[in-house]
């Protein structure tokens, strides 16, 4: 089941890179739509401005007489190549003026002012279909001031503004992304604090217990279908369980009977063999509807805890059983190694538990030998006999529900299984040691266990 949760796909995962895709695009989105906005808005030369600064780069100079000048260099006359129309004047801000291309005689009236104006648009009116557009260019000459036209296009413009905002947005993405990455963890913590209450009440969830629900508060709300479907589930698995559970409880009680009836019956007949093996069949049926009806009592009732003494009740459930184990060829024994060791725990549950161990022990003890009861200090009970043992691939099987190791032997297989569902409603564990001399099922009780405001085990 790990494995399988560990290739579920990861939400911080899949949320961190589906914002951050979402992110990239409105961005891009953005300054794309910026850039096209700008390209049919602001100058109309914004395109070819850099080619022109390259272009007037060495090509400005003052001649032997310091009179402003404009040479015709390679560079300036492949950007020319490029572009057929191109014209432009450079102004100094003494108000020197060189020019170049054809002027267009409209604008040619403008040359003493360039100096003064540091950048300008200029469009058409509706009967002039030519544009312009002045900007300071800074080049190794020094500071000048452009009007200049030509050929223009609204792709290469768009180019040159998504390039030119470049320091925007590549910094906004290296901030941002990152960012992401880190807080959505934390936002995908908060957000899912009251799934993990949910969670962590998984665990405690038993059908077999009334009203056991997942919790549903400070929950998501996109999670609450699944949280609704899953308490129905458990719903109808209480009422299922109820429904067994009643059954066998009657069908338990019906059983008295009839078992009654026939040992009455059979305690009449002649003695002899034939006799004793029905009245050992009936025991039989007897013990298995007394199993199956404290099983199911211990699975229906909700055990209210309180402090015991766990040294008394230990020694109780052996004065209570010795005169069956010394009847049975054994000798039986109790230790404790403190006086007096409380606990919280159900006593009639306990005591039941207790009894079953001791009944195994001489069920299966081999009919000889020393049954010992023992409550260590730490709160551990311990019952040890002196049997055959259980064999080693029998002994992960006998706290299974209808397992006997002796398939002959008394009851339903339903002794261990109980004590083993006691010893858990008490948060407790059991263990179990088996070998030639003899086998010793341990309790462990906590000091503590856990339970609800009304004392039921939770």
């Amino acid at each position: 089941m790990s494995r399988a949760a560990n290739q579920n796909p990861s939400l911080w995962w899949n949320l961190s890179w589906r914002i951050s895709l979402v992110f990239v695009a409105v961005v891009a989105l953005v300054t794309v739509g910026l850039s096209v906005y700008a390209a049919f808005t602001l100058n109309p030369y914004i395109g070819i401005k850099d080619s022109l600064t390259a272009a007037l780069e060495g090509a400005l100079h003052r001649d032997a007489q310091g009179r402003f000048a404009l040479e015709v260099t390679p560079r300036l006359r492949a950007f020319q190549s490029e572009n057929s129309k191109l014209w432009f004047v450079v102004a100094t801000s003494q108000g020197e003026t060189v020019s170049f291309g054809a002027v267009p005689a409209r604008y040619e009236g403008m040359s003493p002012y360039i100096r003064f104006i540091k950048d300008a648009d200029i469009r058409e009116d509706g009967n002039v279909d030519e544009m312009a557009a002045i900007d300071t260019i800074d080049i190794s000459f020094g500071r000048v001031r452009v009007m200049y036209g030509g050929n223009t296009s609204a792709g290469g413009n768009i180019l040159t503004l998504l390039f030119k905002l470049n320091p925007i947005y590549l910094p906004l993405l290296a901030i941002a992304l990152p960012a992401l990455f880190l807080t959505v963890p934390h936002i995908v913590r908060q957000a899912l604090q009251g799934l993990n209450v949910v969670v962590r009440k998984v665990p405690d969830i038993d059908p077999r217990r009334p009203g056991s629900r997942l919790p549903l508060e400070n929950v998501p709300k996109e999670v609450v279908p699944l949280i609704l479907a899953f308490n129905r589930i458990l719903e109808r698995l209480e009422e299922q369980f109820q429904a067994r559970g009643r059954f066998l409880i009657d069908a338990a009680h019906e059983l008295r009977t009839p078992v009654a009836i026939m040992q009455a019956r059979i305690e009449g007949m002649e003695p002899g063999k034939e006799r004793r093996r029905l009245l050992d069949d009936v025991a039989r049926l007897r013990e298995m509807a007394e199993q199956l009806l404290d099983f199911e009592k211990n699975t229906q009732t909700n055990h209210a805890f309180s402090t015991v003494d766990l040294v008394e009740l230990s020694r109780s459930v052996v004065a209570d059983l010795a005169p069956i184990a010394i009847g049975a060829g054994y000798e039986i024994s109790f230790s404790a190694e403190v006086e007096r060791l409380e606990r919280r725990c159900h006593p009639a549950s306990l005591t039941r538990a207790i009894s079953n161990l001791v009944r195994n022990a001489i069920d299966h003890g081999g009919g000889s030998g020393f049954i010992s009861v023992a409550v260590s200090r730490l709160g551990d009970i311990m019952v040890k006999d002196e049997g055959a043992g259980i064999p080693a691939d029998h002994q992960k099987l006998v706290f299974e529900p209808f397992y006997r190791v002796l398939p002959r032997s008394t009851g339903a297989g339903l002794g261990l299984n109980l004590v083993k569902q006691i010893v858990a409603n008490h948060h407790g564990g059991i263990r179990l040691e088996s070998g030639p001399s003899g086998t010793c099922v341990t309790i462990a009780l906590p000091e503590h266990p856990a339970t609800s405001s009304s004392g039921v085990p939770v």
